[in-house]
């Protein structure tokens, strides 16, 4: 089956919603600046609310490693998504203080990117289009012959991922601003968009 990441959720009210639609991830978002960015607080709120058997994944932007390990250590997240620059170096660092799995994103415009992706020492990668929760997809066509399991993101809307996991046969996908209205979450396109994935697997 096809894994269901709902990503950005920002308030105990999303965290409410995702209950009811039970996606095997949910996400938060922990970089400055972005619009879907939460405090430790709120965060810590969402988890309290999440259904116990969904793992929170903690986004981050080129965070300081003790940021993310004291999330961790607080059981305020279970997963980690670093969606900047971060290298080798840097995820042996944050694996010597998180035993958490570890999701890398990747902004795919190239098959140069796609082979930094294959390469990579994550746990699981996440292919995605410029810096995340856009709503704009990349040429799918790039990822004929890649060779390891995959989140897809970027675009994926209830209207097309059932094609989208039929074509592509994905790990996972990731969604955020496909399931959102006015920049909120909808709770019936969340609904709709875990459906349609599942009727399509």
């Amino acid at each position: 089956m096809t894994k269901i990441k709902i990503c950005g959720l920002m308030s105990v009210q999303d965290a409410e919603y995702a209950n009811a639609v039970q996606p095997d991830l949910a996400g938060t978002v922990f970089a400055q600046g972005r619009r879907r960015c939460v405090t430790q607080e709120t965060a810590r709120a969402i988890r309290k609310t999440l259904d116990a058997r969904i793992p929170l994944v903690g986004v981050f932007v080129n965070a300081q490693v003790k940021e993310i390990s004291a999330l961790a250590e607080k059981g305020i997240i279970q997963m980690v998504q670093l969606h900047g620059q971060e290298d080798a170096a840097y995820l042996l660092n944050l694996r010597k203080v998180c035993t958490l799995p570890v999701i890398k994103a990747y902004s795919i415009r190239s098959a140069a990117d796609l082979h930094a992706a294959e390469e990579s020492d994550a746990d699981i990668v996440l292919l995605d289009s410029g810096i995340g929760g856009t709503g704009e997809g990349f040429d799918h066509a790039l990822l004929q012959g890649f060779s390891r399991p995959y989140f897809l993101a970027g675009g994926l809307t209830p209207e097309n991922a059932a094609q989208a996991v039929s074509r592509l046969h994905p790990y996972g996908v990731d969604v955020s601003s496909g399931v959102e209205t006015d920049g909120r979450k909808d709770a019936e396109k969340m609904q709709a968009f875990a459906e349609t994935v599942r009727k399509a697997d």
